[in-house]
């Protein structure tokens, strides 16, 4: 096993907090790893009381200027009032080791690890079953897409079916990842569903695309009484507006097509919505479906995966996807321009 299939290995307790102290934070000593598989997240004590998030950033998946591509876009937010969590500008203590990145320097690199830190922000999971709450969701989303459309991203990822969807699907392939019994009928699902979505994107001329967080589901989105904050803009990218939609919706089709006509009702109080983009919602599913499963597969060699993923890579799991991926094919051919939940 080579060093960069496990590039947490070294990153202590210890490292941790002399990584933060190294960039300006006095720490106490209190610290709580956070819920994170691609990232290393921790919430550290400092010595005033309060807190910080700590993010280390995984080696080799963005660059740096992907990641400070990042770190721009949520201050812009931030500067807009959209309300997202912007890093803190990390400080010089002429540590030995320590390099400071950005302007202003937001990012951190420290004994081979990358660093920004964030103010803690406190929220719980949307109410998502309140239209209220949906409305108040998409005048945010509405905000943030005025903001997003200002400039593009020049480094980040666009989201697109050859970058996002095909990649995996090669990647898998290359590294032989799909067992022979399930391979070709999988391969071939997976061709003719990266083909329908090539062809959803391509009926649609003039597609608008602009910064958006790229992960909006209703873990990253946090609610307190002054209502919601977005979180972990890590998977920012040029995106359709659909894309920040598609992954707040869940239950039955009534249920989708309820909460999607209140977050398009609070979202068109704010900006116009691009309606053509509603042919959209089931490529993207179909897209992340297959990016998932490379995902993990690219992954696997890092203990945490094995651990929470225990049902992957098994013949019963790539049957599965290979069903998923047959009904996701159905949906793509409804004779409609729009899904066949929303007819």
């Amino acid at each position: 096993m080579h060093a960069a299939d496990t590039p947490y290995a070294d990153l202590t307790p210890d490292l941790v907090l002399d990584t933060l102290e190294a960039f300006g934070q006095a720490v106490d000593g209190r610290m709580l790893q956070l819920n994170s598989y691609e990232n290393r997240v921790f919430q550290v004590g400092l010595d005033d009381g309060g807190f910080v998030v700590a993010k280390f950033y995984r080696p080799g998946r963005w660059t740096n200027d992907q990641i400070l591509e990042e770190h721009t876009f949520t201050q812009a937010l931030a500067d807009a009032e959209v309300p997202a969590v912007p890093p803190l500008t990390l400080a010089d203590t002429h540590t030995e080791g320590a390099q400071l990145l950005g302007t202003p320097p937001t990012l951190g690199s420290f004994h081979g690890h990358r660093v920004a830190v964030a103010p803690r922000r406190g929220g719980r999971p949307p109410e998502l079953e309140d239209p209220d709450v949906l409305r108040w969701l998409g005048r945010f989303l509405a905000r943030m897409h005025t903001v997003g459309a200002e400039q593009p991203f020049t480094h980040r990822l666009r989201l697109e079916v050859d970058q996002t969807g095909r990649s995996a699907r090669d990647w898998l392939v290359a590294h032989d990842i799909l067992p022979p019994d399930q391979a070709p009928r999988w391969l071939a699902a997976a061709d003719q569903a990266l083909d329908l979505a090539q062809a959803a994107f391509d009926r649609i001329p003039d597609l608008r695309y602009r910064r958006v967080h790229g992960d909006c589901h209703p873990g990253n989105v946090l609610w307190t009484p002054d209502g919601p904050h977005f979180v972990d803009l890590d998977d920012a990218c040029m995106a359709p507006a659909v894309q920040d939609f598609w992954m707040l919706l869940s239950g039955n089709e009534a249920d989708r097509r309820g909460q999607l006509d209140a977050l398009l009702d609070g979202y068109e109080t704010v900006a116009e919505f691009d309606w053509r983009e509603l042919r959209l919602i089931e490529p993207l599913r179909t897209l992340r479906i297959l990016h998932h499963s490379a995902w993990l597969a690219r992954r696997w060699v890092d203990p945490a995966f094995p651990a929470a993923f225990p049902w992957f890579g098994s013949s019963n799991y790539w049957q599965q996807q290979t069903d998923l991926l047959h009904q996701q094919i159905e949906l793509l051919q409804a004779p409609t321009d729009q899904p066949a939940w929303l007819s």
